[in-house]
């Protein structure tokens, strides 16, 4: 059972937390998952809502990519709700069975190829080192520009505060 109740309709919230709400619901056609959480905070699900629109809709990295960076978070910081939620999303956006499958079981990535590697090494290199070594940085450079390895930091960091929030309200899947 969550520990906060899901603040999924505006007549569970103040006045003052409405335009908060409303931008949230623009841009998700809803406030659920990690927002129905994160209203709590009105400003905090604002900002991240925000953060969030370009992390997953309109950051540099491809699709494929940015939905690899999202399991891999969910997965690490062990949120079965994200995990739940994007799984399938990476599968349509063209994530092959075997990349999950390692992702899902912290498998040997070096049989992958050198595109979906790279996004897990360096996912498990931020998540549990709090750092990425030399190597991996400077691939994810060579590979995203400068730019695109700061999105995919980002990404990293975004589904990780997501996925705190959620394993904090103890919210789990459908």
């Amino acid at each position: 059972m969550p520990r906060l109740p899901a603040l999924i309709t505006k007549d569970q919230i103040p006045e003052a937390a409405h335009a908060a709400f409303d931008s949230i619901a623009a841009t998700r056609n809803r406030v659920g998952g990690p927002f129905a959480v994160l209203m709590h905070s009105p400003e905090v699900a604002a900002r991240a809502a925000h953060l969030g629109t370009y992390i997953r809709f309109e950051s540099t990295l491809p699709p494929a990519i940015r939905e690899l960076a999202t399991i891999v978070a969910a997965h690490v910081c062990e949120c079965a709700y994200e995990w739940a939620a994007h799984e399938t999303q990476a599968r349509t956006a063209g994530i092959p069975d075997a990349v999950i499958e390692a992702v899902a079981n912290d498998g040997d990535v070096d049989v992958l190829d050198a595109e979906h590697a790279l996004v897990i090494h360096y996912g498990r290199e931020i998540l549990t080192r709090h750092r990425v070594d030399d190597a991996t940085f400077e691939a994810a450079r060579a590979r995203y520009g400068a730019q695109g390895v700061i999105d995919l930091t980002a990404t990293f960091g975004y589904y990780a505060l997501l996925a705190t929030a959620l394993n904090a309200a103890e919210v789990r899947p459908a």
